[in-house]
């Protein structure tokens, strides 16, 4: 029997739909592999199609595709090391989530997923059919048990392959990014280490993909559950892990542990990550938005030039007359520091002509939000309008409290393909820019320092539709706000349970009245990152059509 065991773990960056490019990244990993002596050459789950594929694998010429592409692998990567890559099975008319092990220039075993997730953004029980409950598969004399992402949840799966003679636990997975998750990863995994006695490795994949960013950080835990390595969080990584055994069976060889960053720097390199591969995955090099001179276009605009260097950014101001004198030298001043294109197009005489047109359907009525929403609008389609010129991608700059209520114009400043901050609530809006000008790391490609001067942050937040307007005329406060909405959205308590934590009736009444009538928007919304298990998109789905109320 071998007593040493060496794995090559491939924590990559897959395209969806780009099984060639796929297969090549696998290939490069193997072929490190092979230069390093691997007996293994591991990839994460679903990675020669990319994850979440979501219907697209449904399509018979997309999964067969697929196949054919692992077929291949095998055959061109037969004199080495095994390799083992997730992507779609079909086996007796099923579509199955497989990881499947290649050796020989031949596919040699099939680890079909048992259980399928049906909760937050995955919808697995209506794409694939369950696996059986399997055993291991062999690497040489060595046996492997792989549980596939959910199935490493789940105390049955381990246990199953732990009585079938698994030696240690190698799970692929496709785990997306929420705040916090690693603490949560880590404690199942720990749970099954405790109840097989097996060493657990646990791969995951980076990059973004929509609205979703996998963020990586890959590790191992020996029995008893001490962490023996951990790899990079959000970056793409080959490592190699050694494994020996000893009298008490098998262990990993302790290797580097990578730095865990804490959850402001993991929110922002997930908005920076997956603005990144969303502009390169769909062939897009420049972004451009409107910069207000408000906090939430600052930072949108400093998640930009991070993700994408200052030279491919756009920031437009749009002003009109109700446009403040500070708002114009805060702008200007944010895109200096980080060293954007400029661009100054008032809207003042555009506006002018549209009320002027409207203004016989109009005569004899009262101005309101209508001619407050021109305005919005009028910005939407000038930077639509250099979106389409310039070939830029527009982005949108509504955070997670706006975007909630309903506090943006459509076809206005919701405008846009992509937004970052779409799952960050103001309040962490703020801090987050506190912490930018505080901080600057290696993957930044934007300047370090002081990046949005304090008046852009400490200034009563306006959208600036009329004179004097403050977001506090029709809103509740910020940390009000953003705090009942947590309740509402993020718990999906009640308005009973707004009050019990310290808030006012009306105020919970008025923001739940607010989430509901504003559901149209979210579906006609940019898509955004995810940075919490309730982002609005595939997280959290609501009929537009809604009557109901909390009676409470």
């Amino acid at each position: 029997m071998a007593d040493h065991f060496r794995i090559t773990l491939a924590q990559l960056n897959p395209t969806v739909g780009d099984i060639a490019g796929n297969a090549a990244k696998a290939r490069s990993a193997w072929e490190q592999g092979r230069a390093a002596g691997a007996d293994l050459v591991a990839l994460p789950e679903m990675f020669v199609t990319g994850y979440n594929t979501q219907d697209l694998v449904l399509k018979p010429s997309f999964h067969m595709a697929a196949m054919a592409a692992v077929q291949q692998l095998a055959e061109s990567c037969a004199d080495g090391p095994a390799m083992a890559i997730g992507g779609p099975w079909v086996e007796g008319g099923n579509l199955y989530n497989a990881y499947l092990i290649l050796s020989r220039g031949r596919i040699v075993s099939k680890v079909l997923k048992h259980h399928l997730p049906n909760e937050t953004v995955f919808d697995e029980v209506r794409l694939f059919d369950a696996g059986p409950l399997g055993g291991p598969y062999a690497v040489g004399n060595t046996r492997i048990g792989s549980p596939i992402c959910e199935d490493g949840w789940h105390e049955d799966v381990a246990e199953t392959l732990q009585e079938t003679g698994a030696e240690f636990l190698l799970i692929p997975n496709g785990s997306p990014y929420f705040r916090d998750k690693h603490d949560v990863r880590l404690n199942q995994m720990v749970a099954r280490v405790v109840e097989t006695g097996l060493p657990v490795i646990y791969l995951n994949m980076v990059g973004g993909q929509d609205d979703q960013v996998f963020d990586g950080g890959t590790f191992g835990l020996n029995p008893g559950g001490e962490l023996a390595f951990r790899m990079p969080v959000f970056d793409e990584a080959v490592m190699q892990i050694d494994l020996r055994r000893g009298d008490e069976g098998w262990a990993i060889v302790p290797a580097e542990i990578a730095e865990q960053p804490d959850a402001w720097e993991q929110d922002y390199r997930a908005m920076v990550q997956v603005l990144r591969d969303y502009m390169g995955k769909t062939g897009f090099s420049k972004a451009l938005l409107g910069l207000s001179g408000g906090v939430d276009s600052a930072l949108v605009a400093a998640i930009a030039v991070d993700a994408l260097g200052a030279e491919n950014v756009r920031c437009v101001m749009l002003p009109s007359e109700y446009t403040s004198a500070e708002s114009l030298e805060d702008a200007e001043a944010v895109a200096k520091a980080l060293g954007v294109r400029y661009d100054y197009v008032p809207i003042s005489q555009s506006r002018a002509a549209v009320t002027e047109t409207l203004a016989p359907l109009f005569d004899g009525l009262q101005a309101d939000i209508t001619e407050e929403n021109i305005q919005s609008r009028l910005r939407g389609l000038l930077l639509m309008a250099m979106s389409n010129k310039f070939g830029e991608m527009l982005l949108t700059t509504g955070n997670k409290s706006e975007v909630a209520v309903g506090y943006a114009t459509i076809y206005g400043d919701m405008n846009g393909g992509y937004n970052p901050i779409k799952d960050l609530y103001k309040t962490r809006v703020f801090e987050t820019c506190r912490w930018r000008n505080a901080n600057h790391r290696d993957w930044m490609k934007g300047p370090a320092g002081e990046v949005i001067r304090p008046s852009v942050i400490d200034k009563p937040p306006s959208a600036e539709l009329r004179e004097d307007q403050k977001d506090s005329d029709s809103l509740p406060d910020y940390p009000v706000l953003d705090g009942i909405l947590d309740i509402l959205v993020d718990q999906d308590g009640s308005i009973a349970d707004c009050v019990a934590a310290g808030y006012e009736e009306v105020d919970a009444r008025r923001v739940e009245h607010l989430i509901y009538i504003s559901e149209y928007k979210r579906f006609q919304s940019a898509p955004g990152t995810r940075l919490t298990p309730r982002a609005f998109w595939l997280d959290r789905r609501y009929p537009i059509v809604n009557r109901w109320r909390d009676p409470s």
